[in-house]
């Protein structure tokens, strides 16, 4: 099989991203990977624009550029809507430690912010005891008032290498066979462990 370029292997992570309706671990070796190649075509151009090469050339390599930039950027931006919708729902779990240092501290600026605006307009002239951001009443148990992603949402998926029977459900009564190459519509929920494991790809 031809090896998989960088580029080509974060255009699988940024297909994964953005039909996964949660967040999924930020690829960050793979993200500075991109940015240096990036770095090194930016150079290339420039270098071959000035010595005045062959036009077909240096279009070629800002053919490459260009879906090199619009794939992180893309990448990125998805992480940073996905964080801005569910910020509350990521800073209390275990999907915090999916974000980058960085995300993590654009996650907590936003939250602060969010907190602030809501406290000065809202909040603080609500009656006692629905002056909660995280529950509607203090008679909540839960925070219901926090957006979380729909795990149970359907999405199309393909499986790298041939799984296998696999178990979609807990009682045991949902089993699929998993070929390589096989398109199939599954519950997220079902086979995140999957995604997270580089066994099966989003689509």
């Amino acid at each position: 099989m031809e090896a998989e370029t960088d580029v080509d292997l974060l255009k699988r992570a940024w297909r994964n991203e953005k039909a996964a309706p949660e967040i999924l671990q930020f690829e960050a070796g793979l993200v500075q990977r991109v940015r240096e190649q990036i770095q090194l075509l930016e150079e290339t151009v420039e270098e071959f624009t000035e010595n005045r090469s062959d036009d077909l050339v240096v279009s070629l390599y800002q053919m490459d550029l260009d879906r090199a930039l619009f794939l992180l950027r893309s990448y990125l931006r998805i992480r940073l809507q996905k964080i801005e919708k569910y910020m509350i729902h990521i800073s209390k779990t275990n999907l915090w430690n999916r974000l980058s240092e960085q995300e993590q501290r654009f996650a907590k600026r936003c939250i602060d912010i969010m907190e602030n605006h809501l406290e000065q307009t809202v909040l603080s002239r609500l009656p006692y005891g629905y002056q909660s951001m995280l529950k509607q009443s203090i008679s909540s148990e839960e925070d219901d008032m926090v957006p979380e992603p729909q795990l149970d949402t359907f999405v199309f998926c393909k499986a790298k290498n041939n799984v296998g029977a696999f178990q979609l459900d807990d009682m045991g009564e949902e089993i699929i066979d998993l070929v390589a190459g096989d398109l199939y519509v599954l519950r997220y929920k079902s086979m995140k462990g999957l995604v997270d494991g580089g066994r099966i790809d989003l689509v």
